[in-house]
């Protein structure tokens, strides 16, 4: 419609006599919106600094957190949620487990397994939420969670975590 009424505004101004009026030039798509791929984030347990993988496609960034309920006693957490509508992803880090006996003790009722040759935890919470930790290395533990319907992309994003290349 609205080229329909360039092209009458055009004739009639042709008509009127304005020849100085500039016939607007056919107008091309813009380009293709290159998609950017989401950066990964850094977290770091004092001078452990470990590196979290790029989010699988849809998820948004939706803050951070600093607790995790499940834990037994007080540490250091920090972490970044993302979400995807209803569904919600948890990356983080948690500060001060030294030893694998330490971290075992971490969580009550998680299964004991282990990930890259590290001790690591498996449990659910009452709200349905998957979680997975694994010792990183003395003093840093990496934490992994999501709601039912994200939990199937808890494996990719484990697979992506990688220490700081600066620190080895």
């Amino acid at each position: 419609m609205r080229r329909l009424a360039a092209v009458l505004l055009m004739f009639a101004l042709g008509g009127c006599g304005a020849d100085d009026v500039p016939v607007p030039e056919a107008i091309a798509s813009p380009p293709p919106v290159e998609q950017v791929p989401h950066k990964g984030a850094s977290l770091s347990c004092g001078q452990t600094r470990v590196g979290l993988p790029a989010m699988p496609e849809g998820l948004t960034r939706a803050g951070s957190f600093g607790r995790l309920g499940s834990l037994t006693r007080p540490l250091e957490v920090k972490g970044v949620i993302w979400r995807r509508e209803d569904e919600q992803m948890y990356v983080g880090v948690v500060c001060g487990a030294r030893s694998a006996d330490e971290f075992v003790t971490l969580v009550a009722r998680s299964s004991l397994t282990a990930y890259k040759g590290m001790p690591a935890l498996r449990w659910n919470t009452r709200t349905g939420v998957r979680n997975f930790m694994w010792l990183e290395r003395p003093g840093t533990a990496v934490y992994i969670a999501a709601t039912p319907g994200l939990a199937d992309l808890i494996r990719d994003v484990a697979a992506g975590v990688a220490l700081d290349p600066a620190q080895d």
